[in-house]
């Protein structure tokens, strides 16, 4: 057997997410199906984070194990054959040690929220940012979001439904900038708590609207309602892994 790692670009509007299951196409199944066409194996195909239906990917890293000695090279063209017509795209793959893990050997990840920001609603952009049509006070956004960085108990910022085994994370960076309509929320950490990402936007984006949140006291609640409401998943994009 051979291990593949894969970098994924993919439009996650249609799609349930990266776990593969019963209630409709997922990264992980369109993966296994064109693996399964090209070598008539379904291997299982493991990522650096598993995104929620909606939520794209820049560059996400996937691996799996499939028999023979193809080249990097034909594994990547030959997948991206049989995923034409499909929203994921092979942007790289190259053959790596047997003991590679996507999701266990990465030390940190990546995410961006987009938000539009303007009256008007968006066309182009469309299942790709987090429309806000009142006006947004980014310094106050960013005031608050000076005290998410660190060591933290998430609690109140983790959906309620997240299996992780601990609420305590540290978040290494989060940046917003502006340019024109658009608010940019950069993430990144080693790992994050389910819809942890998109609670922080809610919140960050409903003081931004004027609304009497503050952050010390919503970590001190360890209380979900504590916080604000789960911004949408199409303004959320996996950006990339490192390792």
């Amino acid at each position: 057997m051979t291990r593949y790692k894969v970098i994924l670009e993919y439009d996650g509007t249609d799609l349930i997410g990266w776990q593969e299951n019963r209630q409709g196409p997922s990264v992980q199944s369109i993966m296994k199906d064109a693996i399964e066409q090209f070598c008539a194996t379904r291997p299982d195909v493991i990522a650096a984070g598993r995104t929620d239906a909606g939520v794209h990917a820049v560059a996400m890293t996937a691996h799996f194990d499939i028999a023979g000695d193809h080249s990097a090279e034909t594994v990547m063209r030959a997948l991206n054959f049989y995923l034409t017509q499909k929203p994921v795209s092979v942007l790289g793959c190259e053959i790596v040690s047997d003991d590679f893990s996507a999701r266990f050997d990465c030390v940190a990840r990546h995410y961006k929220y987009v938000v539009l920001n303007r009256a008007a609603a968006p066309v182009l952009q469309q299942n790709r940012v987090y429309w806000v049509p009142r006006k947004l006070d980014v310094d106050a956004m960013r005031r608050a979001a000076k005290k998410l960085l660190g060591n933290h108990d998430f609690t109140s910022f983790r959906a309620t439904q997240c299996q992780a085994k601990s609420p305590i994370k540290t978040l290494d960076k989060i940046e917003i900038t502006q340019n024109g309509d658009e608010i940019v929320f950069e993430f990144s950490a080693r790992s994050f708590l389910h819809h942890m990402v998109r609670n922080i936007v809610g919140t960050l984006i409903e003081i931004g609207l004027g609304k009497p949140y503050d952050i010390d006291e919503i970590f001190a609640a360890h209380n979900r309602a504590a916080a604000g409401p789960t911004a949408p998943a199409a303004g959320l994009y996996f950006i990339h892994a490192e390792y």
